[in-house]
């Protein structure tokens, strides 16, 4: 700066620069030192690439900078087959992001119980889209506190009440199932958008009872998918500000859906506060709360002898409980709809199956198929939970859970994973692992009855394993067991089977690729 007034700054002339470089340089064009640092850049990405890739599989050499970005907007669900086939751990790179899958069992248990090395991250985009100080992302000490207080609502007890909510819900949509059929004059039409809906109904209806209306319910179930299909691996820089593209499409709906769940959060606390009974998950998390609060309250006034609540927890804001729930939302969505959309598509093509599953729903009801469900009669239904087993072993509806590696992770001996790339452990491998699973490709509820597929827990990832496993392990099987019983006692169905029926489309999980062409009718 020559002065204070005029704040120049003195820029070296063309004689300076041509004096520090070397002497074959000097006489270049601005077009060769533009040439010269692209070639630089990309002997440099593909140097880190190389040496990040070291001994696993993947390929030789990246695609410069961008590396299978294309690839990546339309994945291929056989492309992820080869990926798992070429190696226990193998890699790609798409522009920054380095990538490391793990399609051994015992490496994808070893990234879920590693915190200290890993965290769950899902993708690069996901924290703008769910929360930064969304719980699934915490670690430690505040994990696990804040896990501890959402388990309870997860068990039995809490269970049982969510059921007569199931019932309503389900009639309603299996009514709008034979009148979509209807409306199509018997013609096949795709399902798999409806069963999206019934899904985001059943979700949104356990999570807040009525608090929530069904405009609002139908607003989400039509919208969610904007939230899903805005979590790429790799997005455009600060494409989340800008309009019209899928992060800003995603994080509209994110936000709008918070607002939404933290509205019936503030119901919730203002009807449990004048003694409300609990009907759904937020009533028992809310009357926890409350028991807690009461509970410090007469602590804190010198009382003695005070029994201590079961689930002694802080107290929440309406916002903190509207994002925990959105969470369950987005962990619930896309995979109870690939699971739904798979199993009426695969009992339709096994009527066998369905017969038995069928006979056996009517016997738990006594002979009368208009009979409800509940906790106890889900649990007996031996065949169905079978059913339910293997098609989730079958169609898994979580195929691989994205970790960040937060330091250097020396995930094998001769293999450590660099820190800031992405590790992936691998649930689908595991799952059809034909040491494990007999004729792995084949949907066969028998082997959880007379085979050993029971025993094997370790090849059992349909919902993670370590400290971030699913909290709802319990309550998945026991809903879509109530769901099939009631469809396969109050509806018949017929899959209009395409050419593109058992093709697998990837939108974060499973789906058949013609959209389950499908025909509903009453069943008299």
């Amino acid at each position: 700066m020559q002065n204070s007034t005029t704040a120049q700054i003195e820029l070296p002339r063309p004689s300076q620069l041509q004096a520090v470089l070397p002497a074959f340089m000097a006489g270049w064009s601005a077009w060769q030192y533009i040439v010269s640092f692209i070639i630089g850049a990309m002997v440099y990405d593909q140097v880190m690439y190389i040496k990040r890739k070291g001994p696993i599989a993947g390929p030789p050499f990246k695609i410069p900078f961008m590396g299978p970005f294309i690839q990546a907007l339309h994945p291929k669900f056989d492309a992820y087959l080869a990926q798992w086939a070429s190696g226990p751990l193998s890699c790609v790179s798409v522009f920054h992001k380095f990538v490391v899958l793990a399609s051994d069992r015992d490496l994808a248990h070893k990234v879920f119980k590693s915190p200290a090395y890993a965290e769950p991250c899902i993708v690069p985009i996901a924290k703008d889209i769910l929360g930064h100080k969304a719980w699934v992302f915490l670690q430690g000490k505040a994990h696990a506190e804040y896990r501890r207080g959402l388990t309870p609502l997860f068990t039995n007890k809490a269970m049982a009440t969510y059921l007569p909510v199931h019932h309503k819900v389900l009639s309603d949509y299996f009514d709008k199932f034979v009148n979509a059929s209807k409306a199509e004059q018997g013609k096949p039409r795709e399902f798999m958008t409806l069963f999206r809906e019934i899904n985001c109904a059943l979700s949104c209806r356990t999570f807040f009872g009525d608090y929530i209306s069904q405009d609002a319910v139908k607003k989400i179930a039509d919208d969610f998918y904007l939230a899903t299909a805005a979590l790429e691996l790799v997005n455009v820089p600060l494409s989340l500000y800008v309009p019209f593209t899928k992060p800003w499409y995603g994080k509209r709906t994110a936000d709008a859906v918070h607002l939404e769940f933290a509205k019936c959060a503030a119901a919730c606390k203002a009807n449990m506060a004048l003694g409300g009974t609990p009907t759904c998950i937020v009533d028992h998390w809310v009357l926890h709360m409350l028991e807690s609060k009461k509970y410090l309250e007469r602590v804190a006034a010198g009382e003695e002898n005070v029994e201590k609540p079961s689930n002694l927890i802080r107290e929440f804001t309406d916002m903190e409980i509207g994002e925990t729930l959105f969470t369950f939302l987005f962990a619930s969505q896309d995979a109870s709809s690939s699971a739904t959309t798979w199993l009426f598509q695969v009992l339709a093509q096994r009527p066998d199956v369905l017969d038995r599953l069928r006979e056996e729903n009517l016997a738990a009801r006594g002979g009368d198929k208009n009979k409800g469900f509940d906790l106890p009669m889900l649990e007996s239904l031996t065949y169905t939970q079978a059913v339910i087993k293997e098609l989730l072993r079958h169609r898994p509806p979580v195929i691989f859970v994205p970790y960040l590696a937060t330091k250097d992770f020396p995930v094998t001996p001769e293999y450590t994973v660099p820190k800031g790339s992405m590790i992936i452990p691998s649930c689908y491998p595991a799952l059809h692992d034909p040491e494990v699973y007999p004729h792995p490709n084949t949907f066969d509820p028998e082997r959880w009855i007379t085979g050993d597929a029971e025993s094997k827990t370790k090849n059992w990832l349909v919902f993670g394993a370590g400290p971030h496993d699913c909290l709802a392990r319990r309550y998945v099987p026991l809903t879509m067991a109530g769901m099939i019983g009631k469809a396969a006692l109050e509806l018949d169905w017929k899959h209009h089977a395409t050419e593109r029926s058992e093709e697998i489309r990837v939108f974060a999980t499973l789906f058949p690729m013609d959209g389950c062409p499908l025909v509903f009718t009453k069943r008299t």
